[in-house]
Order: structure tokens, then sequence, then C-alpha cells
């Protein structure tokens, strides 16, 4: 699949919100109450928050293409747009989400080289996320790409309290 990978502009604001909760609720509702996703959105991925993300200097959007067709996107941080501050110059990659007809396409391996190289262009020292301590498919994926656990920390979803594994891959010098 030839997939190609575009910045996101303004007028995609709306296409972005959309999928953002698509593939966001596709991922996690079978795993959290009802009442506790409704809260997420209604907080995390209204079109005024997507907005608000988007113009954030240092915050960067992407989606993922196979012709004119939106499969996914990509969230990528730098500066102080990063939810953590790492002793080392990075980037977070902090929402790498491909549609449920797309998985097992290696799209989201495409998304994570695509995130790699940018901070490599970038000179940064390293590439970290955070991943649900639930998500061990998700950790596995990073871990065979050379991400290693760090840390963690703990986010709301709704009401319910949970943990993120922080896991950084170290780039070496060019």
């Amino acid at each position: 699949m030839n997939l190609s990978i575009t910045r996101v502009t303004e007028n995609e604001l709306m296409v972005l919100q959309e999928i953002s909760q698509s593939t966001f609720v596709t991922a996690f509702a079978a795993m959290n109450t009802q009442e506790d996703m409704d809260a997420y959105l209604q907080e995390k991925m209204t079109l005024e928050q997507i907005t608000k993300e988007w113009q954030t200097a240092g915050s960067d959007f992407y989606f993922a293409r196979i012709d004119a067709e939106i499969v996914g996107y990509l969230k990528l941080n730098t500066g102080k747009a990063q939810n953590e501050t790492l002793p080392e110059s990075s980037l977070e990659v902090e929402r790498i989400y491909i549609m449920a007809a797309y998985q097992g396409k290696k799209l989201g391996q495409q998304l994570l080289d695509f995130a790699i190289q940018q901070a490599k262009e970038q000179t940064l020292q390293s590439v970290w996320l955070g991943v649900w301590e639930h998500n061990k498919g998700a950790q596995r994926f990073y871990a065979r790409n050379g991400f290693i656990a760090f840390s963690h920390h703990d986010f709301y979803l709704g009401s319910d309290k949970q943990t993120d594994v922080l896991m950084k891959l170290m780039l070496e010098k060019v």
C-alpha cells in the first residue's frame, strides 16, 4: 500500500476530530465504560480542543492517506508541547491511530518510522511515547522498534484513573 503522510491543514480540522473520535472509540470502548468514554470525548476530542492542540506551537498533526482516503493520523509534539519533560532533546509521539479496516497492514510502522525520521531531521536525541498499561500489543510493537519502558504517568479517562507506560527510543548521533 502506497501511504502518503501529509500535515493536517486548518480546513481539515473537522475531519481530524471525526477520525480522532472514531479511532479512539474503536481502540478503547470495549475496555472502558460508556460514561468514561463519553466524558473523555467531550473533554479531549471536541473540535475546540482539537483546534487548540493544532494551534499549539510544537504540536503537529499528520494524516495517513492511501490515495485520497484518510486511513489514520499521527500527532507529534516537541519542545513545551510535550506532555512530559525529558532530560534530553526529544520528540513525543502522542497519538498514532489507524482505522480498523487498515490495521495489520504495517501502516502504523510507517507512521512510527516517519516520526523517528522527523526527530532525526531535527537532530533530537530521543523519541518517546506513552502507551496504556493494558495495551500489551502496542507495547510489544514499540519494544520491537527499540523502545524501552522508562517511567509511567497517570491520566484520567472520564472518572477512571489509568496509567500509561512511558517508552523511549534513544537516537544515535549522525
